[in-house]
């Protein structure tokens, strides 16, 4: 405890800190030398901090390139050159934006939606089409 004292008195702390290094240095062992100039305390968070870190876990909500429709998904593939030498690459799916007419609702419905679906509600209409994938459109 001696050393950790002077060690901690070189760099020139207030007195007051000085005695709460010396008087916590028991439990601490080798930090209180690396942590001379900080107070620890195991005091619950302000308020105002807590505040920053709700900010940086909000993430923006960034539109994936999965048809909700079809769930047709980005294919990895090998890249094949002449030399048979293989190479990883992605085969992303086509998808698209498109104003649809919704009979039912009687309004035009902004989707996202692969060119395969787009065959598909063509077909089938896009009721039975959001029915089978489980989209409600009363919400878009």
């Amino acid at each position: 405890m001696a050393t950790a004292t002077l060690l901690s008195s070189s760099f020139a702390m207030p007195a007051a800190a000085r005695r709460a290094s010396s008087s916590s240095s028991a439990s601490l062992g080798f930090a209180t030398l690396q942590l001379a100039g900080l107070s620890l305390s195991a005091a619950a968070p302000t308020p105002t901090a807590a505040a920053p870190l709700l900010k940086r876990q909000l993430q923006p909500i960034v539109a994936r390139r999965v048809c909700p429709f079809t769930d047709k998904k980005t294919n990895r593939a090998n890249k094949v050159s002449f030399s048979n030498h293989k190479t990883k690459k992605q085969q992303f799916v086509n998808l698209q934006y498109k104003k649809l007419w919704w009979e039912a609702g009687k309004r035009f419905v902004k989707l996202r939606l692969s060119t395969k679906a787009l065959k598909t509600i063509e077909k089938h209409g896009l009721d039975a089409v959001a029915r089978k994938a489980g989209i409600d459109l009363n919400k878009k």
